[in-house]
């Protein structure tokens, strides 16, 4: 699944793939595209913090070689690669498949990943499914495609001769994008269907981890946190952040993040706390009731909402960002963030409010580029027997400070 080096730089892309879809090349040499189903995280392969000139110049390191790069793990409350945590910076881009399918829009493909690599973002969420449409997993409501499913999977990257389940390249599977079943408020019905395709998923590939797609509501089964969720609706969407998570096939939690959907569209300073209050108490769940990592897999904030402006959204970033390392330096849960939605210049069209364009978001990308440099480093200082908790004091120390993230 890699770009060639002369695309990407110094830095290879890894995928977290959905569980639903059929991936075909395209001749960048990008091992996925066409019109099927799932969805992928991609993930800096050839380097963990081989970033650009922009990532502030605070160090470099060697670029880790291909053949030494293993499958990401989970171990305890944390993603592990070589024996060393490994904490997520990435994107969301959900239209990979699409352009890249179409000879006219293939090189923004390509674009995208040189403009992520250049702030240093290390892993992107992506989908590669089709819907009621050519080979697609869902081919009308409830009646789906087992074959499309098995392709995936069982799949030979014609780049690498290497399966998808054997690839190291692949992050993860996500099941679903934002599963809800309001019809049962209950949650039996969606907590079923986590069940079985958890353990379907694992006994087809058991090397990769494999997490849900939630949003992060909490339901009945913890009364006692459903004062986090952003609204009383939340808890009636059939959704149930720790009883779903405890399923046995599960690595690793999702969250999303969208004040601006769920608390009020106009743009509020009521965003913010809330903001800070649901990452902490899902990293704290994360790590008290789960024993997992969590990764907060969507992010942002829309410029169509009634008073927005740059410097809202990069606070947000900021915000974002600060909470996830507080919990880093402590050796906690919060795995990791993927901002909605990065898109290379020329693609307005496509832009759902959420889109970031790097080349005309300079302070936003520097806040990106920023937090890269201090997740790389945190990613380089120790290895699993260190937690931040018991580290010495590090030269790097006041570099890592998030007072003025």
């Amino acid at each position: 699944m890699g770009f060639s080096e002369k695309a990407l730089g110094s830095n290879r892309i890894l995928f977290l793939i959905l569980v639903c879809f059929v991936l075909i090349e395209i001749s960048t040499g990008l091992g996925f595209g066409g019109n099927d189903p799932l969805k992928m995280i991609l993930e800096d392969s050839e380097s963990q913090f081989a970033f650009s000139s922009r990532s502030q110049g605070v160090y470099s390191s060697g670029a880790m070689e291909a053949d030494e790069w293993q499958m990401v793990e989970k171990k305890g409350n944390q993603f592990m690669v070589n024996g060393q945590p490994f904490y997520v910076n990435g994107f969301n881009t959900y239209w990979l498949m699409v352009f890249a399918a179409d000879q006219s829009t293939r090189g923004k493909v390509t674009e995208v990943f040189q403009q992520a690599s250049s702030v240093g973002l290390t892993v992107c969420r992506t989908w590669a499914f089709n819907d009621g449409q050519w080979r697609a997993l869902q081919k009308s409501p409830s009646v789906y495609d087992e074959e499309i499913f098995q392709m995936v999977l069982n799949r030979i990257n014609t780049i690498t001769n290497v399966t998808y389940k054997e690839d190291p390249t692949i992050f993860a599977w996500e099941l679903m994008n934002e599963p809800r079943c309001p019809s049962d408020p209950s949650g039996d019905i969606l907590q079923e269907w986590i069940e079985e395709m958890a353990v379907y998923v694992k006994s087809v590939d058991p090397k990769h981890l494999v997490e849900i797609g939630l949003e992060g509501f909490y339901g009945p089964s913890t009364p006692n946190r459903v004062q986090f969720n952003p609204n009383t609706y939340a808890q009636q969407v059939g959704t149930d952040f720790i009883r779903n998570h405890l399923v046995l096939g599960v690595d690793f939690a999702s969250v999303h993040i969208y004040a601006d959907s769920w608390i009020s569209q106009e743009i509020s300073d009521a965003h913010l706390p809330f903001i800070i209050s649901w990452m902490e108490a899902h990293i704290e769940d994360a790590q008290k009731y789960l024993n997992m990592p969590v990764l907060f897999s969507e992010f942002g904030v829309s410029t169509k909402d009634p008073g927005y402006n740059s410097t809202f959204r990069d606070t947000l970033f900021k915000t974002v960002y600060r909470t996830l390392l507080n919990s880093t330096k402590k050796g906690g849960s919060g795995g990791g963030s993927l901002l909605w939605q990065l898109f290379p210049d020329g693609t307005d069209y496509m832009d759902d409010g959420y889109a970031l364009v790097l080349s005309r978001s300079p302070s936003t990308s520097n806040i990106i580029s920023l937090h890269s440099t201090r997740v790389a480093i945190f990613n380089s200082l120790c290895t699993w027997n260190c937690h931040w908790g018991c580290k010495k004091q590090h030269p790097l120390e006041a570099f890592l400070s998030t007072d003025d993230a």
